[in-house]
């Protein structure tokens, strides 16, 4: 952690792959990097970490059947997801670092699609994921949920498959296209009705990822009040935005690469990540377009 107890996260993986040289090409998306070049993966981590990275994520977010492949999938996500853990814990033991070390579990069915969801699927999809993934990492990130019930089913399956040993943070990605009376997921369903839901959970953190900064302020806020009354402060809370405009409802993440802000340079995104600071998070990073400069600045910031 840093000095202040804030702990840096790391940056979006896609375009640090893309600068290095990474394959990239449809639908396998940073897959590919995984599947042909996977040292470049291990480079764009240890990039995040001499950037100042103490959680480093492994790059498994696209090893799901609608990005590989069901055949692919079925004949090889364990091994990729394994390759993905051990190319992040490669990074850290290279630079003897101690970073932590978060493995990816991803939206199963579509990013944004709340309406995809799929509960019966959930155990076929995530089982593989999870037995390739639990030798190399130290927590699990449940990251870009659209709604409540994604989450609660893989804190299900963690406990059945016996891996609940480790905390589970959850990232849920807010809804970002228009303006909403209360902060929500891309669900429909409210931040305070999430943050209770999870509380019953006993998860670790919970955070709000791949949505614009604008829209993060005030779920942080709710949580940290709603976390307050139930009286379970002790809930970490954390924010990694990515840099790009409003996603519509029927949007889904890496279809392309989005044009990224003009106005989020580092020093303008450590401004934000101050005010979530403030509000109450002690876990920040980036997202899509948020790149190895950006976490540079916020390390240098936060250890001021």
């Amino acid at each position: 952690m840093s000095k202040n107890n804030i702990s840096i996260l790391d940056g979006g993986m896609s375009r640090e792959l893309e600068k290095l040289g990474a394959p990239f090409r449809q639908p396998e998306w940073s897959a590919l990097a995984l599947i042909e070049t996977p040292d470049l993966v291990r480079d764009a981590h240890q990039a995040f970490i001499n950037a100042g990275s103490q959680v480093v994520t492994t790059n498994s977010y696209a090893l799901v059947p609608f990005h590989i492949g069901e055949q692919r999938f079925k004949e090889e996500a364990q091994q990729l997801a394994a390759r993905s853990g051990e190319m992040a814990r490669q990074a850290v033991n290279h630079t003897n670092n101690q970073a932590l070390v978060a493995g990816s579990l991803p939206p199963l069915f579509g990013s944004y699609r709340a309406d995809l969801f799929q509960a019966e699927h959930v155990e076929t999809i995530a089982t593989p994921l999870i037995e390739g993934l639990a030798p190399y990492i130290d927590v699990w990130l449940n990251e870009t949920q659209s709604l409540i019930a994604e989450p609660k089913a893989i804190n299900s399956l963690l406990k059945k498959l016996g891996y609940s040993d480790k905390p589970l943070w959850v990232a849920f990605t807010l809804e970002d296209e228009a303006e909403t009376d209360i902060p929500r997921l891309r669900s429909g369903e409210s931040v305070e009705e999430a943050v209770i839901a999870m509380a019953n959970e006993g998860v670790s953190a919970i955070l709000f990822n791949c949505c614009q900064p604008e829209v993060i302020s005030a779920a942080i806020r709710i949580s940290k009040e709603t976390l307050h009354r139930l009286g379970q402060s002790d809930i970490q809370l954390g924010a990694y935005a990515n840099a790009f405009g409003p996603q519509s409802k029927d949007a889904a993440a890496n279809e392309e690469l989005d044009v990224v802000r003009d106005d989020l340079t580092p020093p303008a995104y450590v401004n934000w990540t101050q005010q979530w600071a403030d509000d109450g998070a002690t876990l920040l990073g980036g997202c899509c377009g948020i790149g190895v400069e950006h976490i540079a600045k916020l390390k240098q910031h936060f250890d001021k």
